[in-house]
This record gives C-alpha cells, structure tokens and sequence, in this order.
C-alpha cells in the first residue's frame, strides 16, 4: 500500500471542496461498495465502485486529463483506484484523504436516503 501511496496524490478534503467549487468538469466519485453509498455519500458525488472502475471510468469520463477526486470508507481503496486510473492514462487523479469518515467528520455537505416512513408520507 505505501508503494502504491507514494505514487498518488492525496488531497484534503477542504481542498478537494475548493476545486469542486471552482472547477465545474472536476468529478467526486465514491469508489465504496453499492451498499456503502447507497446509505449515505458526498453530495454532489457519483459513484463508480472500485471493481467496476476499470471496466467503466472510459465510457463515463471519456477525457483522462478531467480532474477526478476519488474518496472510499478511510482513504485506502481510493489510493489504489487512483493508481489504477493513472495506470490507465488518467492524468488528473486524487485520493481524498480520510475518505467518507473524513467527509463527515469535517461536517462537509452528505446526501443520505430519505426514511421510508418520510418516502411515502407516514408518520
């Protein structure tokens, strides 16, 4: 992992907000598992989990220059998708350091799914 960790660039997660904000074609994609970010992720995040992302990063971000900041439970599945994208020819590739945890404990903004008693109007 540590090798693999020297090869990357990891970012804060104050830093990966500010380039979110000021850089429209930037990309926050969660490479957790579909269940992982189904309960609760990043706002404004997409997700392309770590065993799909080989098979699926060309077709959704077709230009390997486009700034992608990729985050996964603590920050070590997002290292090595990041490295794999670089391996790919992705040019523009950061992890978020801490990951969802991070995310949350930094009070960054989340989406959630909506209780289903709140989905269908019942109290």
């Amino acid at each position: 992992m540590n090798a693999r960790r020297g090869s990357v660039h990891e970012v804060t997660i104050t830093d990966t907000q500010a380039t979110l904000a000021a850089d429209p074609t930037a990309h926050l994609i969660d490479v957790r598992e579909d269940r992982e970010f189904a309960a609760g992720h990043a706002a404004g995040a997409s997700h392309l989990a770590r065993g799909v992302l080989e098979r699926d990063i060309e077709q959704r971000v077709p230009d390997p220059a486009t700034p992608l900041y990729l985050y996964c439970g603590g920050g070590y599945r997002s290292i090595l998708a990041a490295d794999t994208l670089q391996q790919m020819g992705y040019t523009n590739v950061h992890s978020v350091i801490g990951g969802w945890r991070g995310w949350q404990d930094a009070g960054a903004p989340v989406e959630r799914p909506m209780p289903s008693s709140a989905a269908d109007g019942t109290p």
